[in-house]
């Protein structure tokens, strides 16, 4: 009888132990992969359950981003109009673009004078005839002032229009952006919509991969009693369940991807055409790679979560008789 000893797992060196803990987390994993592989229709209704539960807050998250883009293209082209004390002189309102040119919330002036500002309301109002007959000509001259991009904002744009509004050419500014102050409360209120669904659905899939682990455990009831009664961990036993878990969220996160993706083709024509009304060529943005990932690293967590609490309930109460 040879007198070698033999080279048990304690006494493997640590570099040995770092390999084997990792090739038999590659076991598991490829093995619960194949669990699932041998249960192909409840496997794939619970991960399109998973995919429809993802797919919702992922939307809406592509929808408040799509909003938010067009809110800031519409910022950048939000205006000012000054509108000149009658009587002044043509140099008297040159040197006023010339002060309002040099202010750093400004980023471009134009003008029109009262006889442009009277064609072009003769050409879009439809009265030219009848205005012909005026013996004078009412309009004011208008300087049209664009906000730089950091005064572009509701909030800045307003305060540039008090300061312009203080130089004495100026009878009065409008500043007509009411409208989009609603659309940015709009979106705010999406942004909180989405945090609240989003929490509900989490709280979901958490439920739903829970109780798929809790019938996977109660299926497999004998064999884990068998596992207990020939020494085995519980770290062991519930290691194949928690990979299980993971690939769910992980398959159930592409799903939602590809119908957010689907969606995004199916809206981008009519997203399209309603910009187009307003003069914006925008395309609808869906989910960036960044996001792919964040989205898939969730749903892998949450089906860790939802793996580990109900194996954590379950396994204890499984005792070999």
């Amino acid at each position: 009888m040879s007198n070698k000893p033999q080279l048990t797992r304690s006494k493997l060196p640590i570099s040995g132990r770092i390999v084997m803990f990792f090739i038999r987390h590659i076991q598991h994993a490829m093995g619960s992969m194949g669990e699932l592989w041998r249960n192909p229709v409840s496997s794939l209704m619970t991960m399109a359950v998973l995919g429809v539960s993802l797919s919702l807050p992922a939307a809406l998250q592509v929808l408040v981003k799509n909003a938010e883009t067009i809110t800031q293209s519409w910022n950048s082209a939000a205006e000012i109009s000054l509108f000149i004390d009658e009587g002044r002189s043509e140099r008297t309102i040159q040197s006023l673009i010339s002060r309002i040119k040099v202010f750093p919330e400004v980023s471009d002036v134009n003008y029109i004078n009262r006889a442009q500002a009277l064609e072009e309301f003769q050409r879009l109002s439809g009265f030219g005839e009848a205005l012909s007959y005026l013996d004078t000509n009412p309009l004011p001259a208008v300087v049209t002032v664009t906000p730089s991009l950091k005064y572009s904002s509701p909030v800045g744009a307003r305060e540039l229009l008090k300061k312009l509004e203080m130089e004495p050419e100026v009878s009065f500014g409008r500043l007509d952006i009411e409208w989009l102050e609603r659309l940015q409360a709009v979106v705010k209120l999406l942004e909180r919509t989405v945090l609240a669904i989003a929490a509900l659905l989490v709280l979901a899939v958490v439920l739903v991969i829970g109780n798929t682990i809790r019938l996977a455990i109660m299926n497999r009831r004998t064999e884990i009693e068998v596992m207990k009664l020939v020494g085995a961990t519980e770290a062991f036993i519930q290691r194949p369940f928690l990979y299980t878990g993971i690939w769910y969220g992980i398959i159930g996160g592409v799903l939602a991807w590809i119908i957010i993706n689907l969606l995004v083709w199916y809206l981008d024509s009519a997203l399209a055409e309603l910009l187009g009304l307003y003069g914006s060529q925008l395309e609808m943005q869906s989910l960036t790679l960044v996001e792919l990932g964040q989205l898939v690293g969730l749903a892998s967590f949450l089906g860790w979560l939802g793996s580990y609490l109900s194996v954590r309930q379950h396994l204890r109460a499984i005792e070999p008789s």
